[in-house]
């Protein structure tokens, strides 16, 4: 039996509530055998991949979707290629892997159809598409239908609010649906068309678009790569707070300026940290440690140029650690147990 064959642990209240669950990368040998090889090309590609970053664990999240792109899931197979490239355990790459909802764990159907079920898209009608779709496909979450045409699933958020309910294909965007009309877009994707989506590329299918996540151009040639990226879609809702500001000739109230760093006179400092003017009648330090800590303009940058100053009192927020006498203690003063006045003893006789 080998790791593969048990699965990675997960929360059952988590699968209970949101419908994911903790199974094994599916690893059966009919399964294995039906799919496509990674091959010196896919290692080729791993490699090149890999090459972009000054880390080569870095790569591991193209690499999984390269994976995806050959094979249409991360395979057991993918988990050891992408361990043996990068130099990492299979249970370092499990670990990402298991995080990730993009990467799936069983063979997925030609497209990924994933509906949003999160609260603006539920109230106006992405549970009543998911319910639907179910029915149709005779699947549930994250499962494929019989003839490897869909995997559907509901998704928490697809980060489209303004044009709910939203349903993706592939990750493409099919805005403001309702039943019917997702039942049609399912319909004609099992039919083997590809409908536009509301806005984004156009359609390919799920292991095009894992290629273009892992970085490589899943067109023909340089023409089709430049019309996906130019495909007109239909933006009105993004775009109403624009152009309502254009109508009403509202703009924006312009951003207050500051000096570049390079530019400030002494490295950016506030001058008197650099010049100390000898009038406040403390040392240079401290005359400068006061100008950074005035200068600063969050409570944050406050906070960090308090800890530089020479007296690190309580003016500044922080104090300066007391020296303990020979043979003392180590727990600060007002620490101890009785003197708190958080415990039973509350320092009261």
């Amino acid at each position: 039996m080998t790791v593969f064959d048990q699965p990675y642990p997960g929360s059952p209240e988590a699968a209970r509530t949101t419908g994911l669950d903790s199974s094994p990368f599916e690893g059966s040998p009919e399964v294995l055998d039906a799919l496509p090889p990674l091959t010196e090309q896919t290692r080729a590609e791993a490699r090149e991949i890999i090459a972009r970053y000054p880390q080569p664990r870095s790569a591991l999240l193209p690499m999984l979707h390269l994976v995806q792109s050959y094979q249409g899931y991360v395979s057991p197979q993918g988990l050891t290629f992408c361990a043996e490239e990068l130099g990492l355990t299979t249970a370092e790459v499990a670990a990402v892997a298991t995080f990730y909802t993009m990467y799936k764990r069983r063979p997925t159907g030609r497209h990924l159809v994933s509906v949003c079920t999160n609260t603006l898209c539920a109230v106006l009608g992405g549970q009543r598409i998911f319910d639907a779709l179910k029915a149709d496909l005779g699947v549930g979450h994250d499962e494929t239908a019989a003839d490897g045409s869909v995997t559907l699933e509901h998704a928490e958020c697809l980060a489209a609010c303004d044009y709910a309910p939203v349903v993706t294909v592939d990750y493409e965007f099919y805005d403001q649906q309702d039943v019917e009309s997702a039942r049609e877009l399912v319909a004609a994707l099992r039919r083997g068309e590809k409908p536009l989506p509301t806005r984004g590329a156009p359609l390919t299918d799920f292991k095009g678009i894992s290629r273009q996540l892992a970085g490589f151009d899943q067109y023909g040639d340089e023409a089709a790569a430049r019309a996906a990226v130019d495909h007109p879609g239909n933006y009105g809702p993004t775009l109403a707070g624009v152009r309502l500001a254009e109508e009403r000739g509202e703009v924006a109230p312009p951003m207050p300026r500051r000096t570049p760093p390079e530019l400030e006179p002494d490295a950016g400092e506030p001058r008197a940290t650099t010049r100390p003017t000898g009038r406040t009648g403390e040392t240079p330090e401290k005359e400068a440690g006061d100008a950074r800590v005035a200068a600063a303009d969050t409570p944050a940058e406050k906070a960090g140029t308090a800890r530089t100053h020479p007296d690190e009192g309580s003016e500044y927020g922080r104090g300066r650690p007391q020296k303990q006498p020979r043979g003392g203690t180590d727990t600060p003063a007002g620490t101890e147990p009785g003197t708190s006045g958080q415990g039973p003893g509350d320092g009261k006789a």
